[in-house]
């Protein structure tokens, strides 16, 4: 079994070309499953695109989600495509997304943390001037806001769970036990998390989680799939094969594929 549940297309506005092409993209590199997952509005906002290169408008989440549920049956027999969104997390703004969510038939959603303690996770110069404890605080903070996503119930899939080391490659050697603390969590909530693939493309290279993490949340038990997080249907499936390999190394037997919010364990 072959697949990628983390996947974006151009309404986002910093992705590029439309949703059928990654499907096209999907099937050049024989997945039996593409998920799409584009960036949630912010529909906490009075205004219909408050970020026009972060995520799509409130406006268009309709035909979004009618757009993939079209191509799903035009490519049915060729390859199977999931409806997915990938949600930013905002403790004080989750029941407004629950309550949206529930209007439309997705297959899994993906709680992402991109902001914390006021800024993106991956701004750059966030870091500057930050003593010791400043760093580590911002690491728990982090991690503690991941863990609310999970107690949330909401979330099929977490996503990226280390990534704000994207830009700040020291983020891992933190001295904090805040990751391992919600990794217990995670795996008490029989929740997935993704390898994504997409860290070659910030400073820390490699995947999200890193090994060391991966070899906690085996010890754990947490569940895993995977995602590419492609913003440009080249890299629909990147590193797939790498990943499995990586997985069976460590000791994983399965992972995670998802469908109407019900998952269900395959062999790797």
């Amino acid at each position: 079994m072959k697949f990628d549940f983390h996947t974006h297309h151009d309404r986002c506005g910093h992705a590029v070309q439309p949703i059928r092409d990654y499907i096209e993209a999907a099937i050049e590199r024989n997945l039996d499953m593409i998920g799409i997952s584009d960036h949630s509005p912010h529909l906490y906002s009075e205004e219909d695109h408050l970020f026009p290169r972060i995520s799509m408008a409130k406006s268009h989440f309709p035909e979004y989600v009618e757009e993939v549920l079209r191509l799903k049956k035009e490519y049915e027999g060729r390859i199977e495509v999931l409806l997915g969104v990938e949600s930013d997390f905002f403790p004080e703004h989750l029941p407004q997304y629950k309550k949206f969510y529930e209007k439309f038939p997705l297959d899994y959603i993906i709680g992402s943390v991109h902001f914390v303690d006021g800024a993106s996770i991956f701004k750059k110069d966030r870091w500057e001037g930050l003593s010791a404890n400043q760093k580590q605080q911002t690491k728990e903070n982090y991690y503690s806001l991941i863990a609310q996503s999970v107690r949330s119930g909401v979330f099929q899939i977490l996503g990226h769970i280390d990534a704000m080391k994207g830009y700040y490659p020291e983020f891992s050697a933190i001295q904090t036990d805040a990751a391992e603390r919600t990794l217990q969590i995670i795996a008490e909530a029989d929740t997935a998390i993704e390898i994504n693939t997409s860290g070659k493309n910030k400073y820390c290279g490699g995947w999200y989680p890193s090994e060391e993490l991966l070899e906690r949340a085996l010890h754990y038990g947490v569940n895993v799939t995977f995602g590419s997080d492609a913003h440009k249907p080249e890299r629909v499936g990147d590193e797939f094969e790498e990943v499995r390999s990586k997985l069976k190394e460590i000791g994983f037997k399965e992972w995670a594929i998802f469908r109407q919010k019900e998952r269900r364990m395959v062999p790797l």
